[in-house]
């Protein structure tokens, strides 16, 4: 049986709270829960890493295999950015082909990606119009306790972040894996999205899954520093042009938190 949304009794209390600037778990209004990065959980991925935004969960793998370029960019890498929601991440997730929910996070988070200018794809070429670097950027849910949107997209940025590329044998046309070759050519655009939801008057971060049911829309904001490279909106009732103004600030302001977090993690790690 499908786990239920979160009761009606429960959402009203929600916002109610959130009329006075309260959130149930005591965060101020745009405030993240803890995040933690475990790195290298995948011994198969070029770059691999676990992230856990309270009490949500992903990993995120990145593979690298040499192919064709795509028609249209025949001196560029390919990238491919796709999301499985495991079921024993949620009651509300069967097995079987991917629904809305995973495909629309794995578009959203490839084009906060490519967009963004992180990836220097004309050097994943190795020879045009015949062999390029393809990387698939593969994210899996293992707890859903609400936005794994941003859980996700921190996980491919820091997964890209860490990625090797692996040796390339071009007489045998073989891919060594295993033997790690060099850094992926990324520039000094850092993508980081963050996902701003609208419960009746309030703008709230990182909702959790019952702050997440409550929500009547959604803007996913990809930036890096202080450049916008993407906008996704979600759901049903529109933004005004102060919410909108009012969450292009929100999200300039986490990006500088999470960035700094990130980068003092990932030195940790090394």
């Amino acid at each position: 049986m499908d786990e239920e949304k979160t009761p009606k009794i429960t959402a009203e209390r929600i916002k109610k709270y959130l009329e006075n600037g309260k959130r149930f778990d005591e965060r101020k209004l745009d405030e993240f829960r803890e995040l933690t990065i475990e790195t290298g959980v995948s011994k198969k991925a070029e770059g691999s890493v676990k992230v856990k935004l309270g009490k949500t969960e992903v990993i995120v793998g990145v593979k690298m295999a040499v192919g064709e370029p795509y028609p249209d960019s025949g001196d560029k890498g390919n990238l491919m950015v796709t999301a499985e929601l495991l079921p024993l991440s949620s009651g509300r997730i069967e097995l079987g082909p991917p629904k809305i929910d995973s495909i629309e996070l794995g578009r959203v988070i490839d084009r906060g990606i490519r967009e963004s200018g992180f990836l220097d794809m004309e050097k994943l070429c190795i020879k045009e119009n015949e062999k390029v670097w393809t990387l698939f950027v593969d994210i899996y849910s293992i707890n859903d306790d609400g936005n794994l949107l941003d859980a996700a997209g921190i996980g491919a940025y820091t997964a890209l972040k860490l990625a090797k590329i692996p040796k390339y044998d071009e007489k045998e046309d073989k891919v060594l894996y295993g033997e790690p070759d060099k850094d992926l050519p990324l520039t000094d655009k850092n993508p980081i999205v963050t996902t701003i939801y609208k419960i009746e008057n309030s703008l709230v971060v990182d909702p959790t899954r019952e702050e997440e049911d409550v929500a009547e829309a959604r803007i996913t904001i990809g930036s890096s520093d202080k450049s916008i490279s993407s906008i996704q909106k979600g759901g049903s009732e529109p933004f005004t042009t102060e919410e909108i103004s009012n969450a292009l600030d929100i999200a300039e302001n986490k990006w500088t938190e999470l960035f700094k977090n990130l980068d003092k993690q990932l030195k940790k790690q090394k």
